[in-house]
């Protein structure tokens, strides 16, 4: 059952922990998202969502916050194992689904 948990412990919370992935980190791009992620000590991987303000309006923003988390909670095996990750959504991001979000970053990495 802890499994199906997403842990406080497993998000970036900090400007400090972004800003280490940013400098530090690989950077893999598709359309309308990029994924950076810098390998961590931890143990377990970590993520982190930024999205771009000129993505009008709150609640899309939150939404689709909701679903990458979703993605991230469902299928961690599909992205950068002890990592900690930054999910950054650019304006023309598409995806509505964890299935879709999971399936693009499964795709980066072959």
């Amino acid at each position: 059952m802890s499994q199906c948990k997403l842990p406080k412990t497993a998000l970036l919370r900090k400007g400090r922990e972004f800003d280490r992935v940013y400098r530090q980190g690989t950077r893999w791009h598709d359309k309308g998202f990029s994924l950076i992620f810098c390998p961590n000590e931890l143990g377990f991987n970590r993520i982190g969502i930024s999205i771009h303000r000129k993505l009008k309006g709150a609640v899309k923003r939150n939404r689709i916050k909701r679903v990458i988390r979703e993605s991230f909670r469902l299928e961690r095996t599909a992205y950068p194992d002890c990592a900690d990750i930054v999910f950054a959504v650019r304006p023309d991001f598409s995806l509505k689904s964890p299935a879709e979000i999971t399936s693009a970053v499964a795709k980066l990495e072959t």
